[in-house]
């Protein structure tokens, strides 16, 4: 992975995941809204101008491509290097609760 994307998405913001992690099945920005809010009972709403900045800055950095459009929607879907960048976050968050579990 290029060092470049590696400084900016880990560790990820957790819009940023969430957005990433949605995208493992194509997805507009407001479809990706919905889920976030239903996954995290609705303690996470991205707006549209976090959703629509970050959709950009990751089709940019080739985290996520367009994919199709539909309903005058565009449709994006994560990208190999996304997955690999999903992939070490996902890691390092289970190490996080797992080491949050140990008795000190």
């Amino acid at each position: 992975m290029d060092k470049h994307i590696e400084k900016i998405y880990v560790p990820m913001t957790e819009t940023g995941f969430y957005i990433l992690f949605c995208l493992q099945t194509p997805q507009h920005g407001y479809g990706i809204t919905q889920q976030v809010k239903q996954m995290t009972d609705g303690d996470i709403v991205i707006s549209a101008g976090t959703m629509y900045g970050t959709l950009s800055k990751m089709e940019k950095d080739g985290l996520i491509a367009f994919h199709s459009e539909e309903e005058k929607r565009k449709l994006y879907s994560i990208t190999e290097l996304g997955k690999e960048v999903l992939e070490i976050e996902i890691k390092r968050i289970e190490r996080l609760y797992k080491n949050s579990r140990i008795k000190i």
